[in-house]
């Protein structure tokens, strides 16, 4: 990706962040997601992937840098517009499920922001169609399985029909047919997004772009193509290749079946 030929919709520069007990997680972080591209943030556990994520809407304020969604840098003042595009999906659905019905969790945004209930009616109706749940609105979400869940807590940020999507670990601890699942729906939306995953195959199959954190820094960006091929790179900050990557690179190569 060239700079400059597409819009940035989030744009990090120079970003630390400090917490209260004095740890240093992030250090110096630049980074850019382009409208319309898709990244994901990969590295080993610790490295500041979700602490990073928690700058994007505000959930977090930087020590120093700076953080800007869509041209406006996020401030107490703009917080409120940003949280309106930037859509935020936990690794733990069950911290965005919370009502009596899976109706009421993906309400809940839409009504606070002031929707009238027939536009509220429509955009939930919307949502849990989009997300495979529109059977399940009036089930508790503590009914539905974990997969289930993981797509109703997408249901709750697609509601707001968000600029950019920000996923921290969408496919973990699914199973290979709900990861399946997860891995079609998100590729469906075609959405900007920011994907922070420990799966190196969902960073290859979702994602153009990809950028390795460690340490709180960003030590490596750019096309997927470039960053998910590169073994000794990866191997350093404790990844490794997709495997796809590996089975075109296998001699003789191997074939995968759908």
């Amino acid at each position: 990706m060239e700079a400059g030929t597409t819009p940035a919709l989030i744009e990090l520069r120079g970003v630390t962040h400090r917490y209260p007990d004095g740890t240093e997680a992030l250090h110096g972080i630049d980074l850019t997601v382009a409208e319309g591209r898709s990244l994901a943030l990969l590295g080993p556990n610790g490295a500041g992937k979700s602490t990073l994520l928690l700058h994007l809407n505000g959930i977090l304020r930087p020590t120093s840098g700076s953080v800007s969604v869509d041209g406006a840098e996020v401030t107490p003042a703009t917080v409120r517009e940003v949280r309106q595009k930037v859509g935020l999906v936990f690794q733990d659905p069950d911290d965005q499920l919370f009502m009596t019905t899976l109706y009421e969790d993906v309400a809940f945004g839409p009504l606070n922001g002031g929707a009238a209930p027939a536009e509220v009616d429509r955009l939930v109706h919307e949502a849990l169609h989009e997300v495979g749940l529109a059977d399940a609105a009036s089930r508790p979400g503590h009914h539905l399985s974990f997969g289930q869940r993981k797509r109703a807590a997408l249901a709750t940020v697609l509601v707001m029909e968000p600029r950019v999507l920000v996923l921290d670990e969408p496919t973990a601890n699914l199973d290979p047919r709900s990861r399946r699942q997860m891995v079609s729906l998100l590729a469906s939306l075609g959405a900007t997004a920011l994907v922070a995953t420990h799966d190196m195959d969902v960073a290859w199959e979702l994602c153009a772009d990809a950028a390795v954190i460690d340490d709180g820094m960003i030590v490596a960006s750019g096309p997927k193509e470039r960053i998910l091929t590169d073994a000794a790179l990866l191997e350093a900050h404790g990844l490794e290749m997709p495997w796809a990557v590996r089975a075109a690179l296998a001699d003789p190569p191997v074939t995968i079946v759908p």
